[in-house]
């Protein structure tokens, strides 16, 4: 059991890694939009490509917008921070429980 406890906390921080670089992808995408960037570039195409599915799913059962202002990305943030609270924190509790 000492095995599959490693491997489940293993898990619960790698979780918390994907987790957390995603948040910064997203909270880049935003800060980003509010300036003019250039459609065409490399890295903002890369943002648009990994953070548009999750953002456009959030945009299915909220409003279009707040005004000029698009809140999922805000939705997108909170949801992570619940996720690596909740998640992540009950993985390594597993994980500890079983050493």
């Amino acid at each position: 059991m000492f095995a599959v406890g490693n491997f489940i906390s293993a898990l619960a921080t790698v979780i918390d890694i994907v987790l957390n670089i995603y948040m910064i992808l997203i909270f880049f995408r935003a800060i980003i939009s509010w300036f003019s960037p250039d459609p065409y570039n490399s890295l903002y195409q890369f943002l648009i490509r990994v953070t548009e599915p999750v953002l456009r799913y959030i945009r299915k059962f909220i409003p279009a917008s707040f005004g000029m202002m698009d809140i999922s990305p805000v939705i997108a943030i909170l949801i992570i921070i619940f996720l690596r609270v909740f998640l992540v924190q009950t993985l390594h509790g597993i994980g500890a429980s079983m050493r």
